[in-house]
C-alpha cells in the first residue's frame, strides 16, 4: 500500500471517510480505470483541465453551479466515482481538504488514477493568509515604482524573504511552520488558495497540468503541450492587460464587501483591496471594521463598492447596502474570485478567460479610475 504524508493532515474524521471509500474501491478492477474521463476539484481546475485535454479526455466538476469551490463538500460516492474516470486534477492545501482527502485515498489504494497536483513546484510562490499587502515592494515586468498605501509596509510578520520570479517580486514561506508531505512543503493550513487568480502563477499551473496528463497518456501528450501552450498565451493576454491597467490607474485602494480572496492579484500588480471581512467567508464583519472601511471609502474618494455575487444567491448583499448607505459611494459591482460560476455566466459559456475580462478586468477598471 502506497501512503503518504498527505494523510497525515486528514482530521480523524476525514480519515475514517477516507477509508470506508478505500473498501468501496478494493473491487474496481484497473482494468476500469482509462483517461477518457476525469474530475478536477473546481471550476477554475476543470476548465483549465478541458482546454489542455481538448477532445480527447472529458471532465467534470463535481461542485454545483452557484457554490465556491473551496469549503465545499462531496457525496460519499464522489471518490469512487473518480477512480472511475480514470483522472484527478486537485490543489494539495487544506482549504479543500476533501480534495486532499480524495487523493490519498486513490493513492493509497487505486494507484492507476492519474493524480495531479496543480500546485507542484509553486512553493516558493505561495502565499500566506497572514500575507499583508497594504503596500507593495512589487516590480513588474515594467518596472512599476514602489507606493505605500494606508502607512502600512507590505511585510507579513513572518519576515517572509523576497524572491523575484519573472520579474516579480513574491514573498516565499521561509518562516512559515511548515509539513512537508509527498516531496512539497505547505505551511500547515496557512496557505492562501487563490493562487489561480494569478495568470502568471496560472500559466505554471496550466503546464503542470499538461504535464500530468502528458505523464499519464504518452499518446496524447503532444495534444496535451499544444493545447497548453495555446491557453497560456491567452493567459499571458490577462497578465498584460492587468498590468496596463495598473499603470494607467488613478487610484490604488478599492474596497470589497466580502472574505479577502485577492491577495495574489495585490501583490503581482500593486494594489490594495481592502475588505472588513477576513479570509473566511462565513466571518462576520465587526461594527468597527465597517466602520473603518466608511471612513476609508470617503478618505480615498471611492464611488463604487466590489461584492462577491457568490454570497448571495438571492441577491441581498446588506454589507454593501450599509457602505454604501454610510459613505459617499453611490454604486457596486461585482468580481469573481473564480472558484466557481454562476448560472447566467455558464449559459454564457464563459471559463477563467471570459470571466477575468468581462468581469474582473472591467470591474477593476472602474474603480482604480484607470485612464
Amino acid at each position: 500500500m502506497k501512503l503518504t504524508r498527505r494523510t497525515l493532515l486528514q482530521t480523524a474524521a476525514g480519515t475514517a471517510a477516507a477509508s470506508t471509500v478505500a473498501g468501496c474501491l478494493d473491487d474496481i478492477s484497473a482494468a476500469d480505470a482509462n483517461l477518457d474521463a476525469g474530475y478536477a476539484a473546481f471550476f477554475t481546475l476543470w476548465d483549465w483541465a478541458e482546454q489542455v485535454s481538448g477532445d480527447a479526455i472529458d471532465f467534470e466538476n463535481p461542485v454545483g453551479t452557484g457554490q465556491a469551490g473551496h469549503g465545499w463538500s462531496p457525496s460519499g460516492d464522489l471518490t469512487r466515482d473518480i477512480a472511475d474516470a480514470g483522472v484527478f486534477v486537485y490543489f494539495d492545501t487544506p482549504a479543500f481538504s476533501w480534495a486532499q482527502d480524495v487523493a490519498a485515498t486513490l493513492e493509497a489504494d487505486y494507484d492507476t488514477v492519474a493524480v495531479i497536483d496543480g500546485l507542484e513546484g509553486l512553493d516558493d510562490q505561495l502565499l500566506g493568509w497572514d500575507h499583508e499587502t497594504d503596500s507593495h515592494d512589487n516590480e513588474s515586468e515594467d518596472n512599476h515604482s514602489t507606493e505605500t498605501h494606508d502607512g502600512h509596509d507590505h511585510e507579513s510578520e513572518d519576515n517572509h524573504s523576497t524572491e523575484t520570479h519573472d520579474g516579480h517580486d513574491h514573498e516565499s514561506e521561509g518562516d512559515h511552520n511548515t509539513e512537508t508531505h509527498d516531496g512539497h512543503d505547505h505551511g500547515e493550513a496557512s496557505i492562501d488558495p487563490h493562487v489561480w487568480l494569478d495568470p502568471v502563477l496560472a500559466t505554471e499551473i496550466v503546464e503542470t497540468i499538461a504535464s500530468g496528463l502528458a505523464d499519464a497518456d504518452p499518446d496524447n501528450a503532444e495534444t496535451y503541450e499544444e493545447n497548453a501552450a495555446s491557453y497560456t498565451t491567452d493567459l499571458e493576454s490577462i497578465d498584460q492587460q492587468l498590468t496596463e491597467l495598473l499603470e494607467t490607474a488613478n487610484q490604488r485602494v478599492a474596497v470589497f464587501a466580502g472574505h479577502d480572496s485577492f491577495t495574489y492579484l495585490q501583490d503581482r500588480y500593486g494594489f490594495d483591496i481592502h475588505t472588513p471581512v477576513g479570509v473566511s467567508p462565513q466571518e462576520e464583519p465587526s461594527a468597527n471594521d465597517i466602520s473603518e472601511t466608511i471612513e476609508l471609502v470617503d478618505s480615498e474618494g471611492i464611488e463604487t463598492i466590489l461584492y462577491d455575487p457568490f454570497e448571495d444567491p438571492d441577491g441581498a448583499y446588506p454589507l454593501v447596502e450599509t457602505i454604501l448607505a454610510e459613505s459617499d459611494a453611490t454604486d457596486a459591482m461585482p468580481i469573481t474570485h473564480l472558484s466557481g460560476t454562476l448560472t447566467t455566466w455558464q449559459d454564457e459559456g464563459w471559463g477563467y478567460l471570459e470571466q477575468m475580462e468581462e468581469i474582473n478586468i472591467p470591474a477593476f477598471r472602474e474603480v482604480l479610475d484607470t485612464q
